[in-house]
């Protein structure tokens, strides 16, 4: 056991840290961090700090699924009101119970202790507020209680949801679903105290100066009431419904909202969150929207001191310390929060939800609902509590190092390691780090690993504030997992990054992180070939990578490019013959390692062409016949074939050609095709007779060397491509 008031370790051989040689650090040192383990008695802060939880225990099970409120005595005797089934229990420090009240109704919602000694207790739907009176047999007072019932008073309303008593014993009843305040004096005699324009008032509490504070539900207002029944609106909060309120002595109001306050179009508003709830084991809200907790001072100005998206606050209270204590559900943690909003995961409770609290001799009781249990929260802290960690998935079978612990007073770390992820499948058994010595752990190399820490009390109080074991992965081979290639396209220059980023963890930068490296768009290039690849590296390793080129018909891979630090290449297409070739991607974790120690993989491609020679036109040649233009001509190319052909007479518009045969498939096509011939425009003595002709002045015939005349110069082009779009021209003039 380790005795020392305080210890400071910093087992760090800096000679480990530089991440190329594959050393790592794994740390947990945040809240969130943390919260993603197991704790037993150890309270958890959002400041990243373990501590020892206050001492938490079971005082009493309920057959009522729900514990709505609570109250307790100056004897530390506490009163639970519960439904399904509603009554209410007497329960004494020593956990016995007994049922000293059954309403006809569906809950006991709510009570109170007056000052007479009385309990009171409200209940819910369509309810009231009765009085409960013990009698004791011949006046021994240690004689089993028991208790008579009887209407104290009747609000004749749907919901009571609070009660809460003045400095004069007045009782003061919170209901809905009219949203009013009902006072009733001692006698049973009450009317309406406030009316407010909210459909319930949820909570009630006092200030110093004998002001009434209220939280409704609606509009998530928080109201200030004189005792003359004048109200004003302190807070409207950013929530729908105030949940619970507490007032610290100098004045200052603690509110707790919840639930959405500007719902979506359509749907209902979700009803509060105590209403009567459908049998079994149900959750008290199944809006889930999160809660605040808001601090108005007592000058009136208010602020946000938490907030939470998954736990919704149904109590306030204080602890013996003056700290704000939350019970929260739908996980049953209770938290303490400061006034400047840090807070401390304090506790989780064997139950759904944490209802109420009540001040105990010795600290706090608190109810809970989804199971109705009744608890003690002590003064004093746990006489010892245990933290496990998360489990840390290395993704390689790793060799662990040393541990490195902050932290002072009175603790013990442990560790286990294992291959699968559920440590309660065959892991190893836990092994005491000795932090005296090197902290070194002995524990079998796996894939997983998991710590644990046992606090126990000091003279200064127990605390961890980080906690980092190291390890060394396994190498393993990074894998090239796809190569592309494609010719006639190029990859702009990208700014280069420096590699494998660093990130610090509080003692140097240890952790390395991929570069994440998206390839750019490749444009369209028919002087280059691109090629572009994916891979990996478990270890997270930096990759280095080489480019290899191999023809058709060759055994031997050359270099194209080394150094290659992107995961995308281009080059200049003539730098390769026209032929048929593959490439090779070789990836390299020698960066992060010693040579001895670096390890590769590499894998092919496709096989692609590569075609930069045009084809060639020959025996182009044309004749006239007649009114036709007869054209032959042959195109040939020496490594693809011929794509297509085209050609145009006399400058016109290009015309589409198929070859002899019709399919264009082979690396030599003839073609063979008759143009037919515009016949040429008259000249001006033509023109001229045919006009004097066409108006009667002339009769002589037009001579037959009038006739329509095909011959002349006419220019024929054509062009031809290759299936790689190279092209070639050639001109021919018949005449």
């Amino acid at each position: 056991m380790m005795k020392k008031a305080c210890i400071f370790l910093v087992l760090l051989s800096f000679s480990c840290l530089a991440f190329a040689q594959g050393t790592r650090l794994w740390k947990e040192s945040s809240y969130e961090d943390f919260e993603r383990g197991t704790a037993k008695g150890v309270a958890v802060s959002s400041n990243g700090l373990l501590e020892l939880a206050p001492a938490f225990k079971v005082i009493y099970t309920s057959p009522s699924t729900f514990i709505w409120s609570i109250a307790a005595d100056k004897d530390g005797t506490v009163y639970a009101a519960t439904g399904a089934p509603a009554r209410v229990y007497r329960i004494t420090p020593d956990g016995k119970s007994t049922v000293i009240f059954e309403p006809k109704e569906l809950q006991a919602q709510s009570m109170a202790i007056g000052r007479d000694g009385a309990v009171y207790v409200a209940t819910s739907p369509d309810g009231k507020v009765y009085r409960l009176t013990r009698a004791s047999a011949n006046g021994n007072t240690a004689a089993p209680a028991e208790f008579t019932s009887e209407v104290f008073f009747d609000p004749k309303t749907k919901y009571i949801w609070d009660l809460a008593f003045d400095a004069g014993g007045r009782l003061y009843i919170a209901t809905g679903d009219r949203g009013e305040i009902y006072r009733v004096e001692k006698t049973g005699q009450g009317a309406v105290f406030f009316k407010s324009d909210e459909a319930h008032i949820r909570v009630l509490s006092f200030d110093p100066h004998g002001n009434l504070i209220a939280g409704s539900d609606g509009s998530g207002l928080i109201y200030r009431i004189m005792p003359s029944g004048e109200g004003f609106v302190l807070y409207s909060a950013q929530k729908k419904e105030i949940t619970a309120l507490a007032v610290d002595a100098s004045g200052n109001i603690f509110a707790a909202g919840t639930g959405d306050k500007h719902p979506v179009p359509g749907q209902p508003n979700n009803p509060p969150t105590q209403q009567p709830p459908p049998p079994g084991n149900a959750p008290l809200n199944v809006n889930l929207a999160g809660s605040d907790v808001y601090m108005i001072a007592p000058d009136g100005s208010p602020k946000k001191l938490w907030s939470s998206k998954d736990d919704i606050i149904y109590a306030l209270a204080f602890n013996s310390a003056g700290r704000l204590i939350a019970g929260t559900g739908n996980k049953g943690r209770i938290f303490s929060i400061e006034k400047d909003g840090t807070f401390i995961d304090l506790l989780k409770g064997s139950a759904s939800q944490i209802t109420a609290f009540a001040k105990a001799p010795n600290g706090l009781y608190c109810s809970s609902s989804n199971l109705g249990k009744v608890f003690l929260m002590g003064n004093a802290p746990e006489s010892e509590g245990m933290f496990e960690s998360d489990v840390q998935d290395t993704h390689i079978f790793s060799r662990w190092g040393r541990a490195e612990v902050r932290g002072h007073g009175n603790f013990e770390l442990f560790a286990r390691s294992g291959n699968v992820d559920n440590p309660d499948r065959n892991w190893s058994p836990w092994a005491r780090i000795d932090l005296s010595k090197d902290a070194r752990l002995e524990i079998p190399a796996a894939r997983f690993i998991q710590w644990r820490a046992i606090l126990k009390p000091a003279n200064q109080a127990t605390q961890i504030d980080e906690v980092g074991i190291n390890y060394l992965s396994k190498n393993v081979a990074p894998v090239v997992e796809d190569v592309a290639v494609q010719v006639g396209a190029r990859f702009q220059s990208q700014p280069r990054s420096s590699g494998m980023d660093t990130v610090s963890v509080g003692f140097g930068p240890i952790i390395p992180t991929p570069r994440i490296d998206m390839p750019p768009t490749a444009n369209r290039d028919r002087g280059y070939i691109s090629v572009r690849w994916s891979a990996k590296d478990d270890n997270d390793d930096e990759l280095v990578y080489s480019l290899y080129y191999r023809g058709d018909n060759e055994r031997e891979w050359k270099l194209l490019k080394s150094g290659i630090n992107d995961k995308f290449y281009s080059f200049e297409s003539g730098l390769l013959p026209d032929g048929s070739y593959t490439l090779k991607v070789a990836a390299s974790d020698a960066p992060s390692h010693t040579p001895e120690d670096a390890l590769t993989d590499e894998r092919q491609s496709a096989r692609f062409e590569v075609d930069n020679t045009p084809p060639r036109i020959l025996n182009l040649a044309a004749k006239i016949e007649g009114q036709q233009l007869h054209v032959t001509f042959q195109a040939t190319d020496d490594f693809s074939v011929i794509k297509r052909a085209e050609y145009s007479i006399d400058a016109g518009e290009w015309q589409y050609l198929e070859p002899v045969g019709k399919l264009s498939d082979s690396k030599t096509e003839n073609y063979d095709f008759n143009y037919l011939l515009t016949p040429p425009p008259p000249s001006l003595e033509e023109q001229q007779a045919e006009t004097k002709r066409s108006r009667g002045a002339s009769k002589t015939p037009l001579p037959a060397s009038a006739a329509p005349s095909y011959s002349g110069e006419h220019v024929v082009v054509v062009r031809i491509y290759d299936r790689y779009d190279n092209a070639a021209t050639a001109r021919y003039v018949a005449k």
